[in-house]
């Protein structure tokens, strides 16, 4: 697999995939769910440039210190002296089941288990993915969510619309409704974003680093001496 990978008889999103299944990840665990890396950065941007570097996210780095000024703090955390447990950099996970339902609220039998997760009633509107430059940001704002990404988003365009018209709320600040999934400015539609995102994946650049976050996330910089100079080490 990894020979027809390197020789691109393979798509990156394959290639994932079968990463995923042979980590036994897979779509009937939730705690176990696949990992698809965040793999842009620009979110802003009128059209997306896959030939610029500047777009994408450095993927030789965890998410939780994707942007530079959090790195600082992750070490500092993990000096923590107590002794009473294992040292660890992020006391949540890049991939849990509160964050496949999380993504995927919008999408039955998600939206009931989310339900469920919450005692019966929808999250606050402002914790809710109700934009994909809003999850953007919050993970360049804020070093204790660490969410990567699940392969529906380089797939399944349905995910990013409120179908069945639930009642997701407001959110505070700006009062606005929570309905579909608030796209980049380059994405013309939800089958655009899934469109460009995909080529994104597949992209030149892409290509050349996905190993590095593979090394992160399956690979030799997941536990070990390794892990703690990656930044990489979880509760």
């Amino acid at each position: 697999r990894l020979q027809k990978w390197v020789l691109r008889e393979i798509s990156n999103f394959e290639y994932l995939m079968q990463l995923n299944t042979i980590a036994g990840r897979t779509y009937n665990d939730l705690s176990q769910y696949p990992v698809f890396p965040w793999i842009l950065r620009d979110y802003v941007s009128e059209t997306l440039d896959l030939t610029n570097p500047a777009v994408f996210r450095d993927l030789s780095k965890p998410i939780g210190v994707a942007n530079e000024r959090h790195a600082r703090d992750v070490k500092e955390n993990f000096e923590d002296p107590t002794g009473t447990v294992d040292k660890f950099h992020y006391g949540t996970h890049y991939s849990n089941a509160a964050g496949v339902m999380h993504y995927l609220i919008r999408t039955e039998p998600f939206t009931t288990l989310h339900i469920q997760l919450q005692s019966g009633r929808f999250d606050c509107s402002d914790r809710q993915f109700h934009s994909v430059p809003a999850a953007w940001q919050a993970r360049m704002e804020n070093p204790v969510d660490v969410k990567e990404l699940i392969p529906e988003f380089f797939y399944f365009p349905e995910f990013l619309e409120n179908q069945n018209g639930f009642d997701l709320g407001c959110l505070q600040l700006s009062n606005e409704k929570v309905g579909d999934v608030v796209l980049p400015r380059w994405a013309r539609s939800r089958e655009d974003f899934i469109h460009q995102h995909r080529k994104a994946l597949e992209s030149e650049y892409v290509s050349a680093h996905l190993h590095e976050w593979i090394d992160l996330i399956f690979g030799y910089k997941q536990r070990g001496p390794a892990a703690v100079e990656a930044l990489n080490v979880f509760y």
